[in-house]
């Protein structure tokens, strides 16, 4: 859903990516960074309760790695690895920033809810891979009602909440993102489903699972180093 202001978003960070590219940082460095970044604030700050002051953190890092794009655009560094490198760092980030949530949880007595966490760790690595296995397959899938940057604004809007003291809003948005997750992989599902029975979409893998997905699941902009279209 927020596909729809990438353009924008682009234009906004190009300024910021020729900055940023007099500096001589590598899109690539830029992806590493802002990943490690995530990583470190979400498994420190986020299994202590610290859930404010790690979605601060992230958040930074977050906006950070969004230039990748925009630094790749203006130097005309754009390549299938650079591509590879943000989607795969991406699952990265995504399995830290719910790893923390579910540790934090968990640690604070909330089994119940950890347990949510996970499943909205696992549900979106099958969101993402439904996406890039069906592409790899010769299908479209731009379907889904969460993809990633919608369940990343949820999550950390949240968790940022709930760092404040607000009650019951982490709780309520894990829950929505399990059941929003849930319906996204079905809608994939029914949408690959459509295509392969009216003979849709020419496969490029063998049907056997030889024919590797050929990506993952994107963010913002950050995809904008890729030649491929980002998968969500």
């Amino acid at each position: 859903m927020l596909n729809k202001i990438r353009p924008a978003l682009g234009r906004v960070l190009t300024p910021v990516g020729r900055a940023v590219a007099r500096t001589g940082v590598s899109p690539n460095a830029i992806t590493v960074i802002g990943t490690a970044g995530v990583a470190a604030g979400a498994l420190v700050l986020f299994p202590r309760g610290e859930f404010f002051w790690g979605t601060m953190v992230i958040t930074a890092f977050v906006l950070f790695d969004m230039l990748d794009g925009a630094v790749a655009r203006v130097t005309g560094k754009i390549s299938k690895f650079g591509a590879f490198l943000d989607s795969t760092m991406d699952r990265v980030a995504d399995a830290a920033i719910f790893s923390g949530l579910m540790i934090g949880l968990y640690r604070d007595g909330q089994e119940p809810l950890a347990a949510v966490a996970l499943y909205c760790l696992v549900s979106g690595v099958v969101v993402s891979y439904a996406k890039a296995r069906a592409e790899g397959l010769g299908y479209t899938c731009n379907v889904g009602i969460a993809e990633r940057a919608e369940r990343l604004i949820v999550a950390l809007v949240a968790a940022g909440f709930d760092g404040l003291g607000v009650p019951f809003i982490l709780a309520v948005a894990l829950w929505a993102l399990a059941v929003l997750s849930t319906i996204t992989v079905g809608q994939r599902f029914a949408t690959v489903y459509v295509q392969a029975r009216d003979g849709a979409g020419p496969g490029a893998g063998d049907g056997t699972g030889n024919g590797a997905g050929n990506g993952a699941d994107n963010g913002a902009d950050n995809g904008a180093q890729k030649t491929p279209e980002p998968h969500r």
